[in-house]
């Protein structure tokens, strides 16, 4: 499979040049006032500008960029989730991640802070920091041992999606045509994810998988990073039917920034918006969210980016990501609304249609808050 990080580190953006985009599109963006109060939550992204650090830390600049987004937190991939599926290597990985980003919170704690219990959240916007909460995108780092999940949960794990694109051993990710749904070690997983006070996601994951995970579970799930099916029929978005499913059980599903959001075309805020909207058609307004799967920073489009980011697309489509026929002139983000201050736009766009500032509230962090507190306590 085509390595995203090979994309990001051969990229030739620089530091200085984001910034300044950065800068101008923030400048541009409209405002939302109650911003400044409310308690914003990406449920998919990272932090740090391309090309990166080797070993992935962050630079001043990266932080600043997060302090400047006004996000109250971010969860974070810290599994792998496109290699080492199926052997210990996940597990080796898996756990330097960690370590990596122990070493981020000791050195910016005035500016990042650990998410480990629902009070964390209130505690981070409060303090004016980003709270990372630590979650994978792929459980193949449990292997077949499931006493590893308490390792994880005493390391700070919070948020552990059951599946990426392709089959593991807990069941069928969204691109199996098989769509076989949960293994008898997938339900193990869901039980044992619950005894730990770990919140159980389910983006990625195939129609049955999706179901039966939502059935088994005695705890509300999210699917931290999706779309709305009836707008965009592709697999990584998600039926109305089962939005209503995990509504019911008191879930959240957050709104994806990839193509996604279109069969054809680049996405633009007001597909973003189209689908939050539909969700909350679908599921209510307490049970919608924004999980981008991208970076906090802004991207920088230069020449150089232009033709890499074109090539990605192109592997991309090429490997199954993308359906074939898709023009591979696509961005992982949100053009118009590359900037940092990304979630105050959108407040602002949901107002101007007329929804309430308790709503907007609810949908960029305040649903994800409340089924944290209630898994976490």
């Amino acid at each position: 499979m085509f390595n995203r990080r090979q994309f990001i580190v051969g990229s030739g953006m620089t530091a200085l040049a984001g910034a300044l985009l950065g800068r101008r599109a923030f400048a541009a963006a409209p405002s939302w006032p109650p911003y400044a109060n409310t308690l914003a939550i990406d449920g998919a992204a990272g932090l740090g500008r391309a090309p990166g650090s080797e070993d992935g830390s962050l630079t001043p600049v990266d932080v600043a960029d997060a302090r400047a987004s006004g996000l109250s937190a971010v969860l974070l991939t810290l599994a792998p989730s496109g290699r080492f599926r199926f052997d210990d290597a996940a597990f080796a990985t898996t756990i330097k991640n960690i370590a990596l980003w122990e070493k981020q919170l000791a050195q910016y704690p005035d500016s990042l802070t650990p998410v480990r219990v629902g009070a964390d959240l209130q505690r981070a916007r409060h303090e004016g920091k980003v709270g990372l909460i630590y979650g994978f995108q792929e459980s193949s780092p449990i292997g077949e041992d499931l006493d590893r999940i308490d390792t994880f949960q005493r390391l700070g794990v919070r948020v552990i999606q059951l599946t990426h694109n392709r089959r593991n051993l807990v069941g069928d990710g969204c691109m199996e045509p098989g769509n076989a749904g949960l293994s008898n070690f997938g339900l193990a997983v869901v039980d044992k994810l619950n005894a730990s006070r770990i919140v159980v996601d389910l983006a990625h994951a195939a129609p049955r998988t999706l179901r039966e995970a939502i059935a088994a579970s005695k705890a509300p799930v999210l699917i931290s990073h999706t779309g709305c099916r009836a707008l965009s029929d592709l697999p990584r978005c998600t039926s109305d039917a089962d939005l209503r499913a995990m509504a019911d059980r008191g879930g959240v599903a957050g709104i994806v920034f990839w193509p996604y959001l279109r069969r054809q075309g680049q996405p633009m805020a007001a597909d973003v918006i189209a689908h939050i909207e539909h969700a909350i058609k679908v599921c209510g307004e307490d049970h919608v969210g924004i999980g981008t799967d991208g970076t906090v920073s802004a991207t920088e489009r230069t020449a150089q980016f232009e033709k890499d980011n074109r090539d990605y697309i192109a592997a991309m489509i090429e490997d199954g990501i993308f359906e074939k026929g898709r023009s591979p002139d696509l961005y992982l983000f949100i053009p118009d609304l590359n900037h940092v201050r990304r979630f105050e736009t959108l407040a602002a766009l949901l107002s101007a249609r007329g929804h309430s500032d308790t709503r907007i509230a609810k949908v960029l962090g305040g649903n994800f808050a409340r089924v944290m507190r209630e898994v976490w306590g």
